[in-house]
Protein backbone atom coordinates (compact mmCIF):
# COMPACT_ATOMS: atom_id res chain seq x y z
CA UNK A 1 0.00 0.00 0.00
CA UNK A 2 1.39 3.35 -1.11
CA UNK A 3 0.53 5.75 1.91
CA UNK A 4 -0.07 9.36 0.60
CA UNK A 5 -1.71 12.57 2.58
CA UNK A 6 -5.04 13.18 1.70
CA UNK A 7 -6.46 16.12 -0.09
CA UNK A 8 -7.65 17.21 3.35
CA UNK A 9 -4.23 17.41 5.13
CA UNK A 10 -2.42 18.61 2.48
CA UNK A 11 -1.51 22.11 3.33
CA UNK A 12 -4.39 24.46 2.20
CA UNK A 13 -6.80 21.89 1.99
CA UNK A 14 -10.76 22.69 3.83
CA UNK A 15 -11.47 18.84 4.96
CA UNK A 16 -14.89 19.86 4.85
CA UNK A 17 -14.73 21.17 1.32
CA UNK A 18 -13.31 18.15 0.28
CA UNK A 19 -15.76 16.13 2.16
CA UNK A 20 -18.60 17.72 0.59
CA UNK A 21 -17.26 17.37 -2.63
CA UNK A 22 -16.76 13.65 -2.65
CA UNK A 23 -19.34 12.44 0.16
CA UNK A 24 -21.61 11.83 -2.92
CA UNK A 25 -20.28 9.23 -4.85
CA UNK A 26 -17.70 7.95 -2.01
CA UNK A 27 -18.24 4.94 0.75
CA UNK A 28 -18.68 6.30 4.21
CA UNK A 29 -16.30 4.72 6.51
CA UNK A 30 -18.24 5.85 10.02
CA UNK A 31 -15.42 4.99 12.75
CA UNK A 32 -11.97 4.16 13.44
CA UNK A 33 -12.13 0.55 12.89
CA UNK A 34 -14.19 1.13 9.47
CA UNK A 35 -11.30 3.50 8.66
CA UNK A 36 -8.65 1.12 10.36
CA UNK A 37 -9.87 -2.03 8.07
CA UNK A 38 -10.06 0.02 4.85
CA UNK A 39 -6.32 1.60 4.87
CA UNK A 40 -5.58 -1.76 5.93
CA UNK A 41 -6.89 -3.46 2.91
CA UNK A 42 -5.56 -0.75 0.55
CA UNK A 43 -8.91 1.82 -0.28
CA UNK A 44 -7.79 5.00 -1.38
CA UNK A 45 -8.82 7.19 1.30
CA UNK A 46 -9.09 11.24 0.10
CA UNK A 47 -10.47 12.83 3.39
CA UNK A 48 -10.32 11.64 6.76
CA UNK A 49 -11.76 13.71 9.91
CA UNK A 50 -11.74 13.13 13.94
CA UNK A 51 -12.42 15.35 16.70
CA UNK A 52 -9.38 14.17 19.09
CA UNK A 53 -6.80 13.80 16.77
CA UNK A 54 -4.61 12.41 19.80
CA UNK A 55 -7.20 10.14 21.07
CA UNK A 56 -7.44 8.53 17.39
CA UNK A 57 -3.51 8.32 17.16
CA UNK A 58 -3.63 6.61 20.39
CA UNK A 59 -6.29 4.50 18.97
CA UNK A 60 -4.25 3.70 16.10
CA UNK A 61 -1.07 2.69 18.77
CA UNK A 62 -2.96 0.12 20.72
CA UNK A 63 -5.33 -1.58 17.63
CA UNK A 64 -3.67 -0.99 14.66
CA UNK A 65 -0.33 -0.12 14.50
CA UNK A 66 0.45 -1.34 11.17
CA UNK A 67 -1.53 1.52 10.11
CA UNK A 68 -0.80 4.01 12.58
CA UNK A 69 1.80 6.56 10.16
CA UNK A 70 -1.22 6.29 7.44
CA UNK A 71 -3.90 7.67 9.63
CA UNK A 72 -1.47 10.17 11.13
CA UNK A 73 -1.17 11.79 7.49
CA UNK A 74 -4.42 10.99 6.60
CA UNK A 75 -6.45 12.83 9.80
CA UNK A 76 -7.77 16.18 10.04
CA UNK A 77 -9.19 17.07 13.53
CA UNK A 78 -11.92 19.27 12.83
CA UNK A 79 -14.67 20.39 15.88
CA UNK A 80 -17.75 18.34 17.23
CA UNK A 81 -20.22 20.81 15.15
CA UNK A 82 -18.44 20.12 12.18
CA UNK A 83 -17.88 16.04 12.47
CA UNK A 84 -21.95 15.80 13.23
CA UNK A 85 -22.59 18.23 10.11
CA UNK A 86 -20.97 15.98 7.97
CA UNK A 87 -22.21 12.04 8.80
CA UNK A 88 -25.52 10.68 10.05
CA UNK A 89 -25.19 10.06 13.08
CA UNK A 90 -21.91 10.30 15.76
CA UNK A 91 -19.60 7.00 15.88
CA UNK A 92 -18.88 7.03 19.44
CA UNK A 93 -14.90 7.32 17.98
CA UNK A 94 -15.48 10.36 16.40
CA UNK A 95 -13.84 9.33 13.54
CA UNK A 96 -15.27 8.89 9.46
CA UNK A 97 -13.53 9.15 6.24
CA UNK A 98 -14.54 9.06 2.96
CA UNK A 99 -13.16 6.18 0.52
CA UNK A 100 -13.32 5.22 -3.38
CA UNK A 101 -15.43 2.67 -4.12
CA UNK A 102 -13.66 -0.33 -5.97
CA UNK A 103 -14.57 -0.52 -9.75
CA UNK A 104 -17.61 -2.74 -10.69
CA UNK A 105 -14.91 -4.14 -12.95
CA UNK A 106 -12.32 -5.23 -10.49
CA UNK A 107 -14.96 -6.75 -8.35
CA UNK A 108 -16.38 -8.88 -11.52
CA UNK A 109 -12.38 -9.61 -12.08
CA UNK A 110 -11.76 -11.43 -8.46
CA UNK A 111 -14.96 -13.20 -8.43
CA UNK A 112 -14.30 -14.94 -11.79
CA UNK A 113 -10.76 -15.60 -11.22
CA UNK A 114 -9.80 -19.18 -11.40
CA UNK A 115 -9.09 -21.38 -9.64
CA UNK A 116 -10.65 -20.48 -6.24
CA UNK A 117 -8.79 -21.46 -2.96
CA UNK A 118 -11.97 -19.91 -1.09
CA UNK A 119 -16.21 -20.30 -1.73
CA UNK A 120 -18.23 -17.14 -2.53
CA UNK A 121 -20.74 -16.26 -0.27
CA UNK A 122 -24.50 -15.83 -2.51
CA UNK A 123 -27.10 -13.78 0.01
CA UNK A 124 -30.10 -14.41 -2.00
CA UNK A 125 -32.54 -11.49 -2.01
CA UNK A 126 -31.51 -10.45 1.42
CA UNK A 127 -33.83 -7.43 3.28
CA UNK A 128 -31.76 -6.81 6.28
CA UNK A 129 -29.00 -4.25 5.83
CA UNK A 130 -27.18 -4.66 8.90
CA UNK A 131 -27.52 -8.85 8.35
CA UNK A 132 -25.68 -7.91 5.27
CA UNK A 133 -23.09 -5.86 6.62
CA UNK A 134 -22.02 -8.82 9.60
CA UNK A 135 -21.75 -11.47 6.49
CA UNK A 136 -19.33 -9.18 4.70
CA UNK A 137 -17.48 -8.57 7.64
CA UNK A 138 -17.96 -12.56 8.69
CA UNK A 139 -16.34 -13.34 5.26
CA UNK A 140 -13.20 -11.13 5.42
CA UNK A 141 -12.24 -13.02 8.31
CA UNK A 142 -12.98 -16.26 6.81
CA UNK A 143 -10.85 -14.96 4.00
CA UNK A 144 -14.02 -15.74 1.64
CA UNK A 145 -13.37 -15.19 -2.46
CA UNK A 146 -16.02 -12.46 -2.58
CA UNK A 147 -19.64 -11.92 -1.27
CA UNK A 148 -22.23 -11.46 -3.68
CA UNK A 149 -26.02 -10.41 -3.31
CA UNK A 150 -29.00 -10.75 -5.45
CA UNK A 151 -32.57 -8.81 -5.31
CA UNK A 152 -33.23 -5.41 -4.57
CA UNK A 153 -30.52 -5.08 -1.76
CA UNK A 154 -27.25 -2.84 -2.30
CA UNK A 155 -24.44 -4.14 -0.88
CA UNK A 156 -22.59 -0.88 -0.90
CA UNK A 157 -25.22 0.81 0.90
CA UNK A 158 -23.63 3.06 3.65
CA UNK A 159 -25.72 0.61 6.64
CA UNK A 160 -24.45 -1.95 5.19
CA UNK A 161 -20.61 -0.92 4.86
CA UNK A 162 -21.35 0.34 8.57
CA UNK A 163 -21.99 -3.58 9.79
CA UNK A 164 -18.85 -4.39 7.80
CA UNK A 165 -16.59 -2.22 9.62
CA UNK A 166 -14.71 -1.53 6.62
CA UNK A 167 -14.10 -5.02 5.32
CA UNK A 168 -15.91 -4.50 2.21
CA UNK A 169 -11.97 -3.61 1.17
CA UNK A 170 -10.76 -7.10 2.02
CA UNK A 171 -13.00 -9.13 -0.27
CA UNK A 172 -14.85 -8.84 -4.03
CA UNK A 173 -18.56 -7.31 -2.92
CA UNK A 174 -20.94 -6.75 -5.54
CA UNK A 175 -24.60 -7.20 -6.43
CA UNK A 176 -25.37 -9.85 -9.23
CA UNK A 177 -28.42 -11.71 -10.57
CA UNK A 178 -28.53 -15.47 -10.48
CA UNK A 179 -27.63 -16.07 -13.72
CA UNK A 180 -24.36 -14.05 -13.65
CA UNK A 181 -23.03 -15.94 -10.41
CA UNK A 182 -19.57 -16.91 -10.62
CA UNK A 183 -18.43 -20.60 -11.81
CA UNK A 184 -18.64 -23.67 -9.42
CA UNK A 185 -20.72 -26.01 -7.81
CA UNK A 186 -23.54 -24.16 -5.42
CA UNK A 187 -24.25 -25.35 -1.96
CA UNK A 188 -27.51 -23.60 -1.15
CA UNK A 189 -28.77 -24.00 2.45
CA UNK A 190 -32.18 -25.59 2.74
CA UNK A 191 -34.09 -26.90 5.82
CA UNK A 192 -34.74 -30.10 3.46
CA UNK A 193 -31.21 -30.51 2.03
CA UNK A 194 -28.04 -33.16 3.54
CA UNK A 195 -26.95 -32.58 6.74
CA UNK A 196 -23.95 -30.03 6.71
CA UNK A 197 -22.24 -32.48 8.92
CA UNK A 198 -21.57 -34.96 6.52
CA UNK A 199 -20.11 -32.90 3.60
CA UNK A 200 -16.87 -31.45 2.81
CA UNK A 201 -17.47 -27.94 1.39
CA UNK A 202 -15.22 -27.11 -1.51
CA UNK A 203 -13.17 -24.27 -1.98
CA UNK A 204 -15.05 -23.43 -5.07
CA UNK A 205 -18.34 -23.30 -3.97
CA UNK A 206 -20.82 -20.86 -4.00
CA UNK A 207 -22.36 -21.02 -0.40
CA UNK A 208 -25.89 -19.92 -1.17
CA UNK A 209 -28.69 -18.42 1.88
CA UNK A 210 -31.89 -17.32 1.10
CA UNK A 211 -33.16 -14.19 2.37
CA UNK A 212 -34.41 -14.13 5.68
CA UNK A 213 -38.06 -13.97 5.50
CA UNK A 214 -38.90 -16.54 2.17
CA UNK A 215 -35.91 -18.69 2.09
CA UNK A 216 -34.30 -19.84 -1.37
CA UNK A 217 -35.80 -17.86 -4.47
CA UNK A 218 -37.09 -20.51 -6.79
CA UNK A 219 -34.14 -19.30 -9.52
CA UNK A 220 -31.54 -20.00 -6.86
CA UNK A 221 -33.08 -22.92 -6.09
CA UNK A 222 -33.15 -24.71 -9.20
CA UNK A 223 -29.49 -23.13 -9.85
CA UNK A 224 -28.19 -25.42 -6.78
CA UNK A 225 -26.07 -28.57 -7.16
CA UNK A 226 -26.65 -29.39 -3.53
CA UNK A 227 -28.96 -28.77 -0.95
CA UNK A 228 -27.39 -28.37 2.91
CA UNK A 229 -29.16 -28.28 6.14
CA UNK A 230 -27.35 -27.07 9.09
CA UNK A 231 -28.13 -28.69 12.36
CA UNK A 232 -30.70 -27.81 14.32
CA UNK A 233 -33.46 -28.33 17.24
CA UNK A 234 -36.64 -29.50 16.58
CA UNK A 235 -38.95 -27.03 16.71
CA UNK A 236 -36.67 -23.93 16.24
CA UNK A 237 -37.37 -22.45 12.96
CA UNK A 238 -34.39 -20.55 11.95
CA UNK A 239 -31.21 -19.45 12.36
CA UNK A 240 -29.97 -15.61 11.69
CA UNK A 241 -28.57 -14.92 8.54
CA UNK A 242 -24.84 -13.92 9.65
CA UNK A 243 -25.23 -17.01 11.82
CA UNK A 244 -25.63 -19.07 9.38
CA UNK A 245 -23.18 -18.24 7.30
CA UNK A 246 -20.93 -18.50 10.18
CA UNK A 247 -21.46 -21.71 11.19
CA UNK A 248 -21.29 -22.80 7.22
CA UNK A 249 -17.91 -20.94 6.77
CA UNK A 250 -17.09 -22.24 9.88
CA UNK A 251 -17.84 -25.94 8.69
CA UNK A 252 -15.34 -24.99 5.66
CA UNK A 253 -12.59 -24.37 7.43
CA UNK A 254 -12.50 -26.72 9.62
CA UNK A 255 -12.83 -29.65 7.09
CA UNK A 256 -9.61 -28.47 4.91
CA UNK A 257 -10.10 -25.04 4.20
CA UNK A 258 -7.61 -22.64 4.81
CA UNK A 259 -8.33 -18.51 5.97
CA UNK A 260 -6.38 -16.11 4.28
CA UNK A 261 -3.62 -15.01 6.98
CA UNK A 262 -1.80 -12.36 5.18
Amino acid sequence: MTESASPAHRPGADPVSVWRGLAEGSVLLDGFHALKHAVRFGASVPVAVTVDRAAALALADELAPDVRETLDALLTEVSDRVYASLVPRPHPTAVAALAVRPSREAGLRALARTPRDAPVVVLDQPRNLGNAGAVIRLAAGFGAAGVVTTGTLDPWHPTVVRGGAGLHFATAVERLTVGELPSGPVFALDPEGEDIRGLKLPDDALLAFGSERSGLSAELRARADHLVALPMRPQVSSYNLATSVAMTLYHWSATGGAPATA
